[in-house]
């Protein structure tokens, strides 16, 4: 019985002059348009290269089908959710709370703005969620994350600040899409958003005033 075949995601050849590095953000601007339209199940190469104004073998000359358009449309939200989040956490000129606020906002309204192009990338998509592109933005937010938390929560023990960082992300991009499921106005998504980090301050709080407060008991058993 032959094997099932594999769908090919990856580009026939990599843009290398400018004219070709504009062809492919055409076609890629154009997917992104068809599928906020229509969403997945309307998804064509046909109607891709319509919208883009070039013909279909001009496309094919670097995607090999629609899936190829797709990774590549998920490989850049990847990248851009990854480098927003990355950014936000590390920036040392503000104070961690400020950080983590103008993250939760900057998601929320992000998950808003992008939406129906989000929603129609995991309706046709799923299997490129393991892929390895996806694997390496979640390990660098993961480190950005644990990077944080160590600041944050200094007097909690490692397991714990591990465990705080993995609920706050999680939580957020759970809240994040649920919210985003709805057309919101700038004022709901601000008021959402500050309800939000307002959550995650009082819980961070919370659990480095009780590490704090373990330590004292615990020099105490041992000395």
């Amino acid at each position: 019985m032959p094997e099932p075949r594999t769908p090919q995601f990856c580009l026939r050849k990599q843009p290398k002059q400018t004219r070709s590095a504009e062809l492919v953000a055409t076609i890629l601007t154009a997917a992104v348009q068809v599928l906020e339209k229509g969403g997945a199940a309307r998804f064509t190469t046909a109607r891709v290269a319509e919208r883009a104004g070039v013909s279909i073998g001009s496309l094919y000359q670097y995607f090999p089908n629609k899936a190829a358009i797709l990774f590549q449309l998920q490989k850049n939200e990847w990248r851009q959710t990854s480098e927003m989040l990355q950014s936000l956490l590390e920036n040392a000129q503000k104070p961690p709370f400020e950080r983590l606020r103008t993250l939760v906002h900057s998601f929320i309204r992000s998950e808003c703005e992008e939406a129906g192009m989000r929603t129609a990338l995991n309706d046709a998509a799923p299997l490129y969620r393991d892929a390895p592109e996806a694997r390496d933005g979640r390990a660098a937010v993961d480190q950005a994350v644990r990077a944080f938390m160590r600041e944050v929560l200094p007097e909690s023990a490692e397991d714990a600040r591990v465990s705080a960082g993995d609920l706050v992300m999680t939580v957020l991009c759970s809240a994040g899409k649920r919210f985003s499921e709805k057309t919101r106005t700038s004022t709901e998504i601000k008021v959402y958003a500050d309800a939000v980090a307002d959550m995650y301050c009082a819980y961070l709080t919370d659990l480095e005033h009780r590490s704090v407060g373990i330590l004292p008991a615990l020099r105490a058993f041992c000395y």
